[in-house]
């Protein structure tokens, strides 16, 4: 089995899809797929479907949706041929007590991967090994194909696994970016850089990476500019002032005057 949810959902038995094109089965399978091999309760995929407010036929609902993913998957095991210890869907979409597990039988999960190659990417940069960080972590980030269950509409469930993957991929991102400015990358930075800031307007880490990329490259008003731009929308939108670490980078910038990027500023704190 293929299963990929780091953009829109692919799955795939034998190499067939058994993607269903109706919202609400859909839903089910992204759920099961982004926690495959787990046993997913009945009641969570019925608030899941109806946000926690499920019809009394839920159960017999999440049971037809079932039904219609393992009809999906005999037809792909029918065209593909069965693997060994296969002999119909059931044995893919599993049911067990209280719930259904999609049986994943040892395939490909970009989840799983990219949690594996982001972790060695963190203890590379723990190590100081900042080629093998940047080029493990640009690994990882490339297994992304968009937002997590880009085509899928979520529902409380989803919506949180979704926030936690994108959180997971801004730290690999940072870290990615933070080995890059180690290894003297800062002009090659700019470009993603200038996207991301516009991107994440509050995100403090990334816009003091570009600060220090701006000032590397001898660009020092811009970086000073950069900080008064994210101070102003942090007071307007969340009422709050910059952090003290990335308050201390600007005053590094500052002080390193008209030498520019002779000096080197203070990294804004993590």
């Amino acid at each position: 089995m293929e299963i990929r949810v780091l953009g829109a959902l692919d799955v795939r038995v034998c190499g067939e899809s058994v993607v269903p094109t109706a919202p609400k089965p859909r839903q089910v399978l992204g759920l099961l797929a982004v926690r495959a091999d787990q046993v997913v309760p009945a009641g969570v995929l019925a608030e899941e479907l109806w946000s926690g407010r499920p019809p009394r036929t839920a159960r017999t609902t999440v049971q037809t949706y079932v039904l219609h993913l393992r009809d999906l998957i005999d037809r792909a095991l029918a065209r593909a041929g069965a693997p060994a210890g296969v002999s119909c869907a059931k044995d893919v979409l599993v049911t067990s007590p209280g719930g259904y597990r999609l049986n994943s039988g040892n395939g490909a999960l970009d989840v799983r991967e990219f949690e594996r190659l982001a972790g060695a990417g963190y203890r590379a940069m723990d190590e100081g090994d900042h080629p093998q960080a940047a080029r493990t972590l640009g690994e990882a980030l490339a297994l992304w194909r968009g937002p997590a269950f880009a085509d899928v509409p979520a529902g409380c469930q989803l919506a949180v696994e979704a926030q936690r993957l994108e959180e997971a991929r801004l730290c690999a991102l940072d870290q990615r970016i933070e080995a890059d400015l180690r290894l003297g990358r800062h002009r090659a930075l700019l470009a993603e850089l200038t996207v991301l800031v516009d991107r994440y307007r509050t995100h403090e880490s990334l816009h003091g990476q570009y600060m220090i990329a701006l000032h590397r490259s001898g660009r020092r008003g811009e970086a000073l500019a950069a900080y008064q731009r994210l101070r102003a929308t942090l007071v307007r939108e969340l009422g709050m002032e910059p952090s003290a670490g990335l308050r201390r980078l600007q005053r590094s910038v500052l002080l390193a005057g008209s030498e520019g990027a002779e000096r080197e500023p203070a990294p804004a704190a993590r």
